[in-house]
Parts: structure tokens; sequence; C-alpha cells
């Protein structure tokens, strides 16, 4: 008799859970109480991604005539974008609805709530009983407590992908990786964008030498950085909003159409009956060990809200890892090779231990730098305007890092993250032989960086 396994949460965490489970054999039953596909389908990664793509291409042709292109005029029909977005999450939502059958896998549309250790209670009325339970119930913005924060034009980052008309102006409290992209978003398309972060530097989680490509490359956008700066209120002034700030013990206001709150996100942990159960916690994240399996034996928390690493495709990692391990199979999860990627222009992209990461575990290692500069295929892309930065083992080579601003970063850094989990040395690296012209060409650069070999920059003595 199969194993019924009930999994609460159809974002993509639960919904490539509830698929792999299908394909071995098991009863499955996925509870979602929003839309299939959950933050990142629908609110996330793809509708912003959606926006960007226009934004990217509207720079492009406003520069165009630098490639030999004279466009007669350009205008940006924001409600079109907005219908194309909607349509694409359409499409994606579809697909997951059509998986999720063709697997035969059991959707039951509601909220679940645990009722005991085998039992989930749909919309407080159907039980539904099973032998595991696999939690995948997200994250939520975080909400910053201010005088002013529910007056009208202060939205969040769900809010901000359908805004009626593009605004002219806007404040964004948050320098992180959300905060970042909206910011490069909007300020493509011309408005102006102001960036307030608490913290002494944006993007805290980036490596340090890239970091300042990307603030350098978003102030020659126009994007405004204030850091170490703390939003105080926000008032109405003139038809518009003022965001009243701190910043390094003097006080200023910023005025503009819309104040964004983008601080982060938190997991979607509360009133789901955790506390009934037993299920420990820690700040609203649940406890899991290596399997992601909670103190109570059989209850599994996966994605945002274990807090461990808020993204799709971990969430999705450790969905089939969870579910293999309830039906007894090899699991095989390997968080060091997850990539983490930030949708500016040029897109950023990395994996492994950044350099400071590096000197905080003591480890010796060496590193290897190429300029995109020279690149022949970045050069006709974006002006060449970009690096790729590797970290390896002092005494072996091994990669432990890899680091990448610039056209196709997102792409590129699948590479690395393959590199990691075998294993590869500096040597497999640069004896790989990339396609010309590719910007793929210059991660074999910058490996012959690290012993001051690469062929097209020069190297320093």
């Amino acid at each position: 008799m199969p194993k019924k396994i009930i999994i609460i949460g159809g974002g993509p965490g639960g919904y490539v859970a509830a698929i792999r489970a299908a394909q071995l054999n098991a009863e499955v039953h996925l509870i979602e109480n929003a839309e299939l596909g959950g933050t990142c389908l629908n609110v996330g990664c793809i509708p912003t991604k959606v926006l960007i793509h226009t934004s990217e291409l509207y720079q492009s042709i406003l520069h165009s005539g630098l490639i030999g292109l004279q466009p007669k005029k350009i205008e940006i029909d924001w409600k079109t974008l907005i219908k194309r977005k909607e349509e694409v999450v359409g499409q994606l939502v579809g697909g997951v609805k059509s998986l999720l059958r063709s697997n035969h896998v059991v959707f039951h549309k509601g909220k679940g709530v645990l009722s005991d250790t085998r039992t989930v209670k749909i919309d407080g009325q159907e039980d539904l009983h099973g032998d595991a339970i696999i939690l995948a119930v997200g994250s939520v913005p975080v909400d910053l407590n201010f005088p002013g924060a529910d007056l009208p034009g202060v939205i969040n980052s769900t809010e901000a992908l359908s805004l009626p008309n593009l605004p002219s102006s806007m404040v964004i409290v948050g320098g992180g990786v959300i905060g970042i992209e909206f910011a490069s978003l909007f300020a493509s398309f011309g408005c102006k964008v102001t960036v307030i972060e608490m913290l002494s530097e944006i993007l805290p989680t980036v490596d340090g030498e890239i970091k300042s490509h990307i603030r350098r490359q978003l102030e020659a956008l126009g994007i405004t950085f204030m850091t170490e700066t703390e939003l105080t209120k926000v008032i109405k002034k003139d038809g518009q909003l003022a965001a009243c700030v701190t910043s390094h013990g003097k006080n200023n206001t910023i005025t503009s159409e819309y104040v964004m709150v983008a601080v982060g996100r938190k997991p979607n942990t509360s009133n789901i009956g955790l506390d009934r159960i037993g299920v420990l916690t820690n700040h609203n994240n649940i406890m899991v060990n290596h399997d992601f399996e909670t103190n109570i034996p059989g209850i599994y928390a996966i994605g945002d809200c274990n807090g461990q690493i808020m993204l799709a495709h971990a969430a999705s990692a450790q969905g089939v890892s969870a579910v293999e391990h309830v039906l007894g199979h090899h699991t095989a999860y390997y968080p060091q090779t997850i990539p983490s990627c930030i949708y500016t222009n040029p897109e950023v992209a990395g994996v492994g231990l950044t350099e400071e990461q590096a000197k905080e575990k003591g480890l010796k290692y060496k590193v290897g730098r190429f300029m995109l500069s020279g690149n022949g295929k970045a050069i006709i892309e974006n002006n060449g305007n970009g690096m790729v930065k590797i970290i390896a083992g002092q005494k072996y080579g091994e990669i432990i890092g890899v680091h990448i601003f610039g056209p196709r970063a997102t792409d590129l850094i699948s590479e690395a993250a393959l590199a990691i989990r075998l294993e590869a040395t500096e040597d497999e690296l640069i004896s790989t032989i990339h396609a010309h012209p590719t910007v793929s060409e210059s991660i074999a650069e910058a490996a012959l960086s690290l012993n001051g070999i690469a062929i097209h920059q020069a190297n320093k003595k």
C-alpha cells in the first residue's frame, strides 16, 4: 500500500515535492490556500522578471544609437506590460496545475492547519490523515511599524507589481536583493529612485568587490543610496509622500510618489498549528535536521518556512530531498552549490564562498579576476561592463566560490555551481574548452588569472 503524503503549500517547494512524491508512487495530497506557484510564480521571481525584461529592452533601445539603430519614438505602455505579466504568470500557473493532474496529485483548495502529528484540517472542516506531512508554507513580506505606514502609496513588493501607472519617483526602504532589483527596475524606466538602508552597505551577502561594481552601475542609472539611514515616519506633503529619515545624526526628508518597504521576508508560520503539536521554531523559522524533518518524526518543513535559504530553487531541492527521505530513497542535497541571482542590469550571480567568508573561515585561498572589457561577446552586448571573480584553494586549486557581474550572469553561474559540486579545480576549468565568442569564456579566463596567466587581459607581475 503506497504511503500517503500531505503537503501544505503549493509554491516551488510544495508542488515540486508533490510531483517527486508521485513519481515515487506515493499517494499525494497538496493543499494551497492561495494560487498554485506560491510567491515565486505569482508575486515574486516570475512577474518581477517580466517587468525587468522590458526595462532592459527599454534601456537598450534608449542607447541603441551606439549600435547603429535610430529609433524614432519609444514610450512605455505600462498597462500592456502589466497585462503581459499577468499572462505569463497565468500560463505558468496553468502549467503547474496540468503537471499536478498528470501526476495524479490530489489538490485541495483551502487553508491547511495541523490538528495532530498525522492530521491536517482544511478550512476548519475536512480532516486529512497521512503517513507524513510536509510544510511548504513559504514566507511573507516583513512589515515595518512606523508612523504613516498605512498611508496610501506606502506599499510592499507585491503591491509594487500592480501599480496603476508607472511612478515618477519612489523611495525604497531596504537595500537587500528585493529592494535593489526593484530600484534597478523602476530607475531603468526613468523613475527617480532613492534607496534607504540601515546598514553601512547594500546587499550584505554579496561579495564585497562585486558589490562595489553593482553600486557604481546603479548610481550611473540615477539611483541615490542613503546607507546608515533609518526611516522614522512617512507624511503627506504637497500631494505626495515625504519619507522622514535620520542619517548620520541628521534629519532629512525625501519626497516621492510612492514609498516601498522591502526589508525582507519572514516565514509564514503563524496559525498553522505548530504550537498545538509541539513543532519547534526559532524566530518563526521551523527547526529541521539535515533531512528537513522537524523534531516531530514524520513532519518536515521545506523552503522559506525553515528560514535556511529563501530561494525558490532551494525550496524545490529541499522538497525533493524531503520526499525521498520519507519514501526511503537516497537523498542528495548540497547547499554549497545553491547559486544566488540578482536581476539588475547587468545581472549578478554567485555561488560558494565570498572572499569575505573565505577570510572569516581562515582559509588559504587565491583570487582570479577577469574584466569583461576583455571579452568580445560582453563588449557586443553591454560594452564589456562587468567581471568574473573566482576564489580557489591555495594548495589544490579547488573552486570554492564564483561571482559574476555582467550579461548572462544568472545563466553562467550554473557552470560554477557544477564545478563546486564536482570539486573541480582551476586546471579543470581551464582545460574545459569554452565556445567563442561567448561570455562564458570569461570563466576560463578568470581561472587562468588565478595564476596570473590570463590570455585576454594584462596580468599583474
